[in-house]
């Protein structure tokens, strides 16, 4: 069995191209509206589901997104695996602005949004150790273009926004050996996981923050000019990507990413009662045979 591959756009990215036969598509959740409708297509025999998290004309800050109602209706509509891309500071001068990172751990400092699926009635606990999938993150690798520099891993801290980094707040991120900052990967990782899917993400970076000496403020002019470059680069690298999952034979579907709420969910199934059954029923459909 192929994949579904969720995308979902970050700033700069609001559509893809050289799919075909797209179609917008309403899915709803019981936790609100999802940022947009879904944009479903085909790229040869692979399902492609795109989801732009700002809104198509970017309207939604980071603070403000519905990262329940985006990844719930994706689970709904039967995507397995997310590829989330995202514009990000660089913490370190290694990271140039134009490079891409593929980050595999994430540090959460943002503070009021919705982080779980789970919680009263239905209690579950995740690991979040290996936090994106080692599959997809090899497939981006092997799929990147001759001009695009991407460095296979990292450490995104995510913070709340919508107002760029304090110069105090900047040099501590870079004191605790963060790569990059972003405001958008959290809690999206936490929710893909929950909710048992592969999630990798393509970090492109834009700028310095604000602790850099040559750099010592970010502008909007600035990020747009490098993202405007960074889109072209990442559309070409998506392309490439869902290529090489084309021609895959045999998906990797032991890993378990995708039956992590088998040593997860303590609460019974005869305990929780069906609102919430019904509520999560995309999440918990395998766990519980429903």
């Amino acid at each position: 069995m192929k994949p579904v591959l969720g995308i979902i756009g970050g700033s700069g990215l609001y559509a893809l191209d050289g799919l075909k036969n797209t179609k917008l598509i309403n899915i709803s959740t019981p936790f609100g509206y999802t940022s947009s409708k879904l944009h479903v297509s085909n790229y040869k025999k692979l399902k492609i589901v795109f989801l732009p998290r700002h809104g198509k004309n970017h309207t939604i800050p980071p603070h403000k997104i519905n990262y329940k109602a985006n990844i719930y209706a994706l689970k709904k509509y039967g995507v397995t695996d997310i590829i989330s891309i995202s514009a990000v500071g660089s913490l370190k001068n290694i990271h140039k602005p134009g490079d891409f990172i593929l980050p595999d751990q994430f540090i959460d400092r943002t503070f009021n949004r919705a982080t779980t699926f789970f919680g009263e009635g239905c209690v579950a606990h995740v690991s979040l150790a290996k936090p994106t999938s080692l599959q997809l993150s090899k497939l981006i690798l092997k799929s990147k273009h001759k001009n695009i520099n991407i460095k296979p891993k990292g450490t995104y801290v995510a913070i709340e926004g919508p107002q760029f980094s304090t110069y105090a707040e900047s040099m501590l991120y870079k004191s605790w050996n963060c790569d990059i900052i972003g405001m958008t990967n959290m809690p999206e990782v936490r929710l893909a996981r929950e909710a048992e899917m592969g999630y990798v993400s393509i970090a492109m970076v834009t700028d310095y923050d604000c602790w850099h000496k040559n750099h010592d403020a970010v502008t909007v002019d600035q990020v747009l000019s490098i993202m405007h470059n960074n889109t072209n680069n990442v559309k070409k690298l998506i392309i490439s990507l869902l290529e090489n999952i084309e021609k895959i034979k045999i998906w990797n579907w032991t890993d378990k990413i995708y039956t992590c709420l088998d040593e997860a969910v303590l609460t019974q199934k005869k305990a929780i009662n069906k609102k919430k059954l019904k509520e999560l029923e995309p999440i918990l459909k395998r766990r519980f045979s429903l």
